[in-house]
This record gives C-alpha cells, sequence and structure tokens, in this order.
C-alpha cells in the first residue's frame, strides 16, 4: 500500500467546480482521494491511498495518484507529489 500526497492549485475553477472540491474533502487518504483545501478553493492538498502489487514501486503509486486525482475532473497543477510506501513502514511495540 502506498499513500501519496499532491499539492497543487486549481486553475481556473468554477463554482460547479468548488462544489465538488467541497464534496471530496476529508483528511483520509482514499482510492478516490480527498482534498484539503484554502478557504479560497484555490490551493489544495490532495490525498489517496494506492494499492500496491508485489513489483510496484513509487512510480507506479505516483501514477495512480494522479489518475485518482485526473477523475475528479478539475483543472489543476501540481506543484509537489510524495510517496510513502507503507510496506517499509515499522511499528515498534512497546515491552
Amino acid at each position: 500500500m502506498f499513500r501519496v500526497t499532491i499539492r497543487g492549485k486549481f486553475a481556473g475553477l468554477d463554482d460547479a467546480g468548488r462544489a465538488a472540491v467541497r464534496a471530496a474533502g476529508g483528511m483520509a487518504f482514499t482510492e478516490a482521494g480527498t482534498f484539503t483545501h484554502d478557504a479560497s478553493v484555490s490551493a489544495f492538498t490532495f490525498r489517496c491511498q494506492v494499492p500496491a502489487g508485489p513489483d510496484d514501486g513509487e512510480d507506479e503509486a505516483a501514477l495512480g495518484a494522479m489518475a485518482a486525482l485526473e477523475a475528479h475532473g478539475q483543472p489543476h497543477e501540481i506543484l509537489r507529489l510524495a510517496v510513502t510506501d507503507m510496506r517499509e513502514i515499522k511499528i515498534r511495540r512497546r515491552q
């Protein structure tokens, strides 16, 4: 499983687009992706969870997250993208 965070800005978002972004808002990582945004809905953070196959890497995860962002259909520009491979996260338990 990968968690991908995309930071960007919207380009020419209309009222219907703003409403759609607000409806997809949230802080959770989901496969469809969720948005957090500034008050004017011009800058955003998109959080997406991408399933990982045994041979998948960060490039495949980034492409999957960008496809999920594109599926929302809002005009945007990507500024930064960060990928975390959850398979590499180690949880240290208290003894």
